[in-house]
């Protein structure tokens, strides 16, 4: 039997903890590497999917040029919450947003940081 892969998706961390979860019910326990996985996103994910999924509607509504889907869900995954904690996120990308546009992306997330 083999597997395919049908398509390949980037969503941020809050949905996988979602998933996991899931699972984990499905399942009642995860293997060893959804486990580690788990065991990361419950130290580091802040955002619980609703809240990401509204997150991402609002820096998508912004229609800043060039940011994809995974940029934004990069920014939901950490948060940056000054331009330059942002434009240092956004380096490893080939990607270039100016800095209104990078104004407008910091005010939205900073309204979802605690």
């Amino acid at each position: 039997m083999t597997m395919e892969i049908l398509s390949e998706t980037s969503i941020p961390m809050a949905e996988l903890k979602d998933e996991l979860a899931s699972i984990k019910k499905r399942d009642e326990e995860l293997n060893f590497r959804a486990s580690k996985t788990e065991e990361y996103l419950n130290q580091f994910v802040e955002l619980d999917a609703k809240k990401a999924k509204e997150l991402y509607d609002k820096i998508d509504k912004l229609k800043v040029p060039r940011l994809k889907e995974q940029h934004i869900n990069k920014v939901i995954d950490l948060l940056p919450t000054t331009v330059d904690s942002l434009k240092v996120l956004l380096q490893g990308y080939t990607l270039t947003v100016n800095s209104e546009n990078m104004k407008k992306i910091v005010a939205v997330v900073q309204d979802f940081v605690k």
